[in-house]
């Protein structure tokens, strides 16, 4: 999966001190966390509730919900989002004058789209 493969290329840079790489994959694999997180109103099917604390469930694992899991198709549309909110992003510190972190944004959106064209090819 291309998550899996996300999460172990984040160790190796990480292991290498690649800043560039370590930085647009970590945020990368936050933004795929986040579409797989469950909607707010699908989570509280309850079936004991706590007398005590409003919103409370009640019993070991109760308040626990299963995350979605995204399929490559979906995960690969999330990296390709990300590298074009770089973009964007260094097109705006561009016109405020801040070549260096343009550049920065430039270069991890290049990893990011690495990513989507190995996995779409």
């Amino acid at each position: 999966m291309l998550r899996d493969r996300v999460r172990e290329d984040l160790r190796a840079a990480m292991k290498a001190r690649d800043a560039v790489r370590t930085s647009a994959l970590r945020t990368a694999l936050a933004a795929i966390d986040n579409a797989e997180a469950v909607p707010a109103e699908t989570r509280h099917a309850r079936t004991e509730a706590s007398e005590h604390v409003a919103g409370a469930t009640a019993g070991l694992g109760s308040a626990e919900v299963a995350r979605r899991r995204l399929d490559d198709a979906e995960t690969a549309a999330i990296v390709a989002a990300q590298a074009d909110e770089r973009t964007q992003a260094a097109e705006t510190y561009e016109g405020l004058g801040r070549d260096d972190e343009a550049a920065r944004l430039r270069r991890e959106a290049a990893v990011l789209r690495d990513y989507v064209s190995t996995w779409n090819a």
